[in-house]
């Protein structure tokens, strides 16, 4: 308080608080931007985000990574993503168009070598898992770890020499100091542009690391998938940054909780004595099972006796954890809130649903894993399936001779994701019965999110009615055939 409003409060106390409560709200345009009291402590400084991220980083990725092996609720996470997102893998489908000849061949031809290059001996460099394996895995180490990272190798194999080799991302060498003009963030080598120019990755002698020594790879090598938030981003952050302070109060709560609970359901005993179990100069004697009760417990159907003069004093504790359902029930709804699911999808709860409800559920969720499939196809998918078709053009497996003329017409392609299956199919039958004959939506559409091929549909429809009008055909011919020995005519 200056002079003046000391002197004022001197005179007119009222008038002095007036005053100060007045300045106190001029100080501030807005309540966010206020230094008052109860934002005293709330001083943030405002500095490039990765640079805040550096700090940070590791510490939360370990206890990320620890929430994803020690908690339920994390594990609940990381499963949707995974059934939802990539499901048993996502389905490529060859594109070539009509108008290449031999266009119907062609992409046969190419999804056929993509299926075979898609087993694990083929399109993994440890040979130990398939593509859909990887993809799942690619899930979970993007919502966990913030990114992951797949270098492109070549091998000597003849059939499929190109292999993909999954690298953690705190395989990177933070160590790493700039190199010529580039500055290298956390073992990234970017121009002055913030563009990728190389990954430099620790170096290894089996397990064990080699300090001081690091492995260049250029970034046309290497896939990083990863979520970028902010102009400046270099690096990868937890998708469960958010999440995590919330998980872990869940999982200490419910802690708490289990161990109270077994209290609860404790029974003690203590006994009370009738007589003292000795006393200065000549002891007490006593008759029956003596003074000791050391050794003994309580089991179902028993009998039991007792000094004389002792009585049983039961000891129940109280209280019960009757606030843990709504609790953890908000936990998760925040959890949930942060990450774009829903209650339902990660508790699994559906107690408090009806099909509306869970109905528009299904649809917010559905937006965040199209939103993470996107990125998956375009970040990585995609390129992927590009250098397989030039590996394969190249070794002659793809015999194309225009193949470079006409690339983007032979690498024309798409994804399909897994299906989805709604709460009432039939009235989600009924609608795309209705939006197919108002012409609001297409067959392709409605496979496409059920996770098929509007083509496979048509022909084994096409199929079923041919043998259908067979089947049925041959039952009438055997139906209007004359009997033995009576003629047509008669």
């Amino acid at each position: 308080m200056k002079w003046l409003e000391r002197t004022i409060a001197a005179i007119s106390p009222q008038w002095a608080y007036k005053r100060q409560a007045w300045r106190s709200g001029m100080d501030a345009l807005y309540d966010s931007g206020s230094r008052g009291r109860l934002n005293m402590n709330w001083n943030p400084t405002l500095t490039a985000d990765e640079n805040k991220m550096r700090a940070e980083r590791d510490l939360m990725l370990s206890r990320a990574r620890d929430l994803e092996r020690n908690s339920d609720v994390a594990e609940s996470i990381i499963n949707a993503f995974e059934r939802n997102v990539v499901g048993a893998g996502m389905t490529l489908q060859a594109k070539v168009p009509k108008t290449v000849a031999g266009a119907d061949e062609i992409n046969q031809r190419i999804e056929k070598l993509w299926k075979e290059f898609s087993k694990a001996e083929n399109c993994d460099i440890t040979a130990t898992q398939s593509l859909e394996e990887i993809e799942e895995m690619l899930i979970r180490r993007y919502v966990v770890d913030g990114g992951i990272l797949i270098v492109k190798v070549f091998t000597d194999d003849k059939r499929f020499p190109f292999k993909l080799q999954v690298r953690e991302v705190d395989e990177l060498n933070p160590l790493i100091s700039s190199t010529g003009e580039n500055r290298v963030v956390d073992g990234i080598e970017v121009n002055q542009y913030g563009r990728p120019v190389a990954y430099h990755f620790k170096k290894f002698d089996g397990n064990r690391q080699i300090h001081g020594e690091s492995v260049r790879i250029e970034a046309e090598k290497v896939i990083f998938w990863r979520r970028k938030t902010s102009p400046r981003q270099v690096r990868e952050m937890s998708l469960l940054r958010t999440a995590i302070p919330r998980i872990k109060d869940a999982n200490q709560f419910i802690e708490a909780v289990s161990v109270k609970e077994r209290v609860l359901a404790c029974l003690s005993v203590f006994i009370k004595k009738g007589s003292p179990t000795g006393s200065i100069g000549r002891s007490v004697n006593t008759t029956g099972k003596g003074t000791s009760y050391d050794g003994m417990s309580l089991s179902p159907g028993m009998i039991g006796e007792l000094n004389p003069g002792d009585e049983v004093q039961t000891v129940i504790p109280a209280g019960q954890a009757s606030n843990t359902k709504d609790f953890i029930s908000t936990l998760i709804r925040l959890i949930g809130s942060g990450i774009g699911l829903s209650y339902e999808t990660i508790s699994r709860d559906m107690s408090n649903v009806n099909y509306s409800s869970a109905r528009q559920g299904l649809i917010e969720d559905r937006k965040t894993y199209k939103k993470m499939q996107r990125s998956l196809v375009g970040s990585v998918l995609s390129p992927i399936y590009l250098l397989f078709l030039e590996t394969m053009f190249l070794n002659g497996q793809l015999e194309i001779r225009d193949f470079m003329q006409k690339r983007e017409q032979y690498t024309a392609h798409v994804w399909i994701p897994p299906g989805n299956t709604w709460i009432d199919p039939m009235k989600e039958v009924s609608a795309n019965k209705v939006a197919l004959e108002s012409n609001q939506d297409t067959l392709a559409r409605i496979c496409a999110e059920r996770g098929e091929d509007w083509r496979d549909v048509v022909t084994q429809r096409m199929e079923e009615q041919k043998l259908i009008k067979e089947l049925l055909g041959g039952e009438a011919g055997e139906q209007n055939k004359a009997p033995d020995g009576v003629n047509e005519g008669e």
